[in-house]
Parts: C-alpha cells; sequence; structure tokens
C-alpha cells in the first residue's frame, strides 16, 4: 500500500530545503527603477511604454521599440537596412578590432547600424523617422548612421514627408575617427536643404544626448522637444566643471533645464508623444503641401498653445 500512496503526487513525502530542485527564476521578471529604486513588474513597466508608474522615470527604449510606440500599426518601412558600416581606419584597442567589436554589437542588439530610418504614419499622417539605438554602440554617429540620416533627409525633400529624427547619443564614433567627424557637417547641410525645400523637421531629445549628436542635426529643427529628465548636452558635466573650475548649477542639462532657457522647445511625457507630433503634422502640414513659406525656426507661442492642448488632449 506504501508503495501505492507513493506514486501519487499529493502523498509523497516533502523534500528538505537541501534537496529540493533548483527552481529558475527568470531574470528580468522584475526592474528596478533607477530613481525612486522601487522594483517594477517587467511585463507592466512594458505596458506602461516603460514609464516607471512611482516616479514617471523614463526608461531607456530601443530604436525599433520607439518606432512600435510612435508610428501606426504596420505603417513602418524601413529604409537602407543594406547599408552597413565599415572600417575605413582598420581601428584596433584593448579590446579588439573595430570589425570584431560591430559584429559582436549586431549580435547583441540585433541592428546593423546605431540609427533606424523608414517611412511611416501617426494617426494617419504620414512622416519619415530616424530614430537612435543606444544599445548599438550607444548610438555614436559613424559614416553610416550619417549617410542613413542624409538619405533619409534626401527623401523628405524629394517627397515632401516631415521628417522626425528620435536622438539618443553618446556622440561620434571614435572608432572612425575624421570619418565621423564629417558627418556633423554633412547632416546639418542635408536638413538645410530640406528647410529649403519648406518641409519641416522635428527632433526629439531622449536621454542620453551628448557630443556630436547634439552639436548638429538633433538641435537643427523647426521644434525641438525632449522627454521628461532627458540628460541633453555636449561635453559631460564633470568634463565642464574640470574646464571651468565652476560648480554647475542644479539640474544642469537635463531637458526641464534646457527649456527653462530656451533651448528646448517643449517637454512632452512619452504617453502624450503621439498625440503631440499628430497636432504637430496636422499643423504642418497644410504648409508642407501648398509650399508655404516657412520661416526657419518656428517657436511661435502659438504652437506651443497648439502642441499643449493636443499633449493634454492625448
Amino acid at each position: 500500500m506504501r508503495d501505492f500512496f507513493h506514486r501519487r503526487g499529493a502523498f509523497r513525502p516533502r523534500l528538505a530545503d537541501d534537496q529540493q530542485p533548483d527552481q529558475a527564476i527568470p531574470e528580468d521578471l522584475w526592474t528596478k527603477c533607477p530613481r525612486c529604486h522601487e522594483l517594477q513588474y517587467t511585463k507592466e513597466l512594458e505596458r506602461n511604454a516603460r514609464v516607471c508608474p512611482k516616479c514617471s522615470y523614463h526608461f531607456r527604449l530601443s530604436a525599433r521599440a520607439r518606432v512600435g510606440l510612435l508610428a501606426d500599426p504596420d505603417s513602418f518601412v524601413e529604409w537602407d537596412p543594406e547599408v552597413r558600416p565599415e572600417d575605413p581606419l582598420r581601428f584596433v584597442d584593448g579590446s579588439g578590432s573595430y570589425l570584431d567589436k560591430l559584429a559582436r554589437t549586431e549580435a547583441k542588439s540585433g541592428e546593423t547600424e546605431a540609427l533606424l530610418t523608414g517611412r511611416a504614419a501617426i494617426e494617419g499622417r504620414p512622416l519619415a523617422l530616424a530614430v537612435c539605438d543606444f544599445d548599438f554602440m550607444g548610438a555614436s554617429m559613424g559614416s553610416v548612421f550619417g549617410e542613413k540620416l542624409v538619405r533619409t533627409a534626401e527623401r523628405c525633400a524629394e517627397l515632401g514627408l516631415p521628417l522626425l529624427t528620435v536622438s539618443a547619443s553618446g556622440g561620434a564614433r571614435m572608432h572612425e575617427g575624421l570619418f565621423s567627424l564629417m558627418q556633423m557637417a554633412k547632416t546639418v547641410a542635408a536638413l538645410a536643404r530640406l528647410g529649403r525645400a519648406r518641409v519641416p523637421h522635428f527632433s526629439l531629445l531622449v536621454d542620453p544626448c551628448y557630443g556630436g549628436v547634439t552639436a548638429s542635426y538633433a538641435t537643427v529643427a523647426d521644434v525641438i522637444l525632449a522627454e521628461p529628465g532627458a540628460l541633453i548636452g555636449f561635453a559631460g558635466p564633470r568634463v565642464i566643471e574640470q574646464i571651468t573650475k565652476q560648480k554647475l548649477p542644479e539640474g544642469f542639462q537635463t531637458a526641464e533645464f534646457l527649456l527653462e532657457h530656451g533651448m528646448v522647445d517643449l517637454i512632452v511625457e512619452r504617453g502624450a508623444l503621439r498625440a503631440g507630433l499628430a497636432t504637430l503634422l496636422a499643423h504642418y502640414a497644410p504648409a508642407v503641401e501648398q509650399q508655404v513659406p516657412l520661416n526657419g525656426h518656428l517657436h511661435e507661442p502659438a504652437l506651443v498653445a497648439v502642441v499643449e492642448s493636443g499633449a493634454a488632449g492625448g
């Protein structure tokens, strides 16, 4: 009879703790917020667009996750996926060659470059997207990064499509030396041609955005938006303090600080981005379709009021 009952799980004797089989717990089941230090259930965090429900901290998003958040379902068509970076300087450092690092980064991130470009729609309004992926070498701007952005700007000028760039970067890609630095002038020149074609460029700055990206195309836009708490600047705060020998003010290089000092036009919560961008597209689309001259950087108070009303409605 004992053998009979032992065959049934409900009557089996419990094992001691040291005899219990290991139960694997997924490492990504919980996510700790770096601001409020609260543990968040990862799936719940994903459903909230990776914004902490406790303190509204905006976690970083991959490029494709960002596109999925902003673009209408099934509207995104990628451009230039075949354009891949090369190694013009045959760069080698302590961790190996540049080509080896590219291969490792591609395997880890699933992307072939730090910039994802393509055509999409937001609430039915067409536009082009150029979205940085910080997981790809810190979204550093190399020659292919610049080439993809320039091709996108040229397509926008030809098709009359508004351009939205989403920038998060550590700056220029040191592995390509001067080839990387040249992208600053190259991208700004392409956006100047876009402006002459009377096609708007909207720039969204997300955490973190530094170096040559901030100093070039990311801040050459008709409207510059930012996510709350995003760190934005050229050099890092410690470098600036070391050079100037002065203590920086509280909140320096945050999106809120830049808004207060006129470097950013609007700060928009992630959940209101689609509505705010749709309002911007609606505001600019008639001008694009009718080729009405636009006066460079448009920072009218009326526009801010329109965007704010749209964001509040979203």
